[in-house]
């Protein structure tokens, strides 16, 4: 068993004498396991005074659904916040469903709302059973972040993919701050998800819950090495574009060695990263312009610092080339275009243009559509109407939006 890795670039051959640009596109699955690893799952559920009602309601039943989901051999701690943290189910095995899940509903509304300091006892928790599993949080919040420090998050988020734990967040009604539950997903490698309406709490947890238990591999890193003859492209040149958007932050131990976390890899659920090249002027003929592989490591078999196969990459150089991008990489370059116009667009509308917003979200619609995604088309175009006409996005479009531009909403038509 172990992890496929792909590698194509955007076009293999170049103009002889000439520098070039290039986009390549690895794409990281798995080879199924026969049997999953053990999940070590932490719920950190907002309780404060603004979920009072239906919105604490439906979340302590959607946290109730996946302990029925859970095997005995997994292990579950669940945390919960508002101005002050407290562990409401230590980090145990899921040997006693009945009593966690009635733990559970003794959460009753209060306060006001601290991220960080759920997620730190959430670290606590979870690190208390990391060897072996495949350590997931769920942080959902529907309120800002008004009694906690929201670097502190971020630093948290950070500490957490160190540890090989992923943060997922969910942002439950309108009111929550996108910039920073997307911010510590991203730091740690898992998913934004929107529940807009309480009643889509369940179907979210348990299409999240689906996504985490496909998980076969954690701690995959990308090691890129390049030749003398290429570099990485100057402006944030390395992105994973499925199965969310994400600017990728890199180390580089050396000269021309580049080392990229991505986080875990399934055998259903495809990571595809964007990593733009450019090429010295190259004479004719084919050259050897880097190689490429992946370090993961295996929860099942306890294994640490595996290796995917090691994968060279080739660029052939002509006389007077003309550039044909491979179609596979487009929509990879699609997908990042899409999110790169709706970044725009938010800049725009921050900056008080509202007409420069709304063209750079119909442009953004537009770069949808051409790759098959007309769900986030749709959304992209309704939010640029709200826009024209309002002059203001509401907070549900605002949430929206970000969705629509770092999720592929809708599967493009099959040739």
């Amino acid at each position: 068993m172990t992890v496929e890795l792909i590698a194509k670039l955007s076009d293999p051959i170049v103009s002889a004498g000439q520098g070039a640009q290039r986009q390549l596109e690895l794409t990281l699955a798995a080879q199924r396991q026969q049997q999953r690893a053990p999940l070590n799952l932490c719920l950190i559920l907002d309780h404060s005074g603004s979920m009072a009602g239906q919105p604490l309601a439906t979340v302590k039943r959607a946290a109730q659904s996946l302990v029925d989901r859970l095997l005995p051999s997994d292990r579950l701690s669940v945390v919960a916040f508002d101005h002050k943290a407290q562990v409401l189910v230590p980090n145990q095995f899921v040997q006693d469903k009945t009593a966690i899940k009635e733990q559970i509903a003794t959460l009753e509304p209060s306060g006001g709302t601290a991220i960080d300091l759920g997620m730190k006892l959430a670290l606590t928790e979870l690190a208390k059973a990391k060897q072996g599993t495949i350590s997931q949080a769920f942080l959902l919040t529907d309120g800002e972040n008004e009694h906690g420090d929201n670097q502190r998050c971020l630093e948290l988020a950070k500490l957490a993919a160190e540890y090989n734990i992923t943060f997922n967040t969910l942002g439950f009604g309108v009111h929550w701050n996108q910039d920073v539950l997307e911010q510590i997903a991203d730091a740690a490698a898992g998913r934004l998800v929107f529940i807009e309406y309480a009643e889509q709490a369940i179907a979210c947890f348990q299409a999240l819950f689906s996504h985490i238990s496909s998980v076969d591999y954690t701690n995959a890193y990308v090691l890129l090495t390049l030749s003398e003859a290429a570099q990485l492209g100057n402006f944030k040149p390395v992105n994973q574009v499925a199965p969310d958007t994400i600017e990728l932050t890199y180390d580089s131990p050396t000269p021309h060695e580049y080392v990229i976390r991505v986080g875990d890899v399934s055998a259903t659920v495809k990571r595809t990263l964007l990593i733009t090249l450019s090429t010295q002027p190259l004479p004719p003929g084919s050259h050897l312009i880097g190689f490429v592989q992946v370090r993961y490591n295996d929860p099942v078999q306890q294994a640490t610092g595996l290796f995917s196969e090691k994968i060279p990459l080739t660029l052939t150089a002509e006389p007077d080339h003309i550039a044909q991008v491979d179609p596979e990489v487009q929509q990879s370059i699609l997908t990042l275009e899409k999110y790169r116009k709706t970044q725009l667009a938010e800049t725009k509308l921050q900056a008080g243009d509202t007409a420069g917003a709304a063209t750079f979200l119909q442009s953004a619609a537009k770069t949808a559509l051409q790759m098959g995604d007309t769900e986030a088309a749709k959304v992209l175009e309704a939010s640029a109407q709200e826009l024209q006409q309002q002059s203001t996005l509401s907070e549900a479009a605002l949430k929206r939006t970000r969705i629509a531009s770092k999720t592929v909403l809708s599967n493009p038509p099959s040739n």
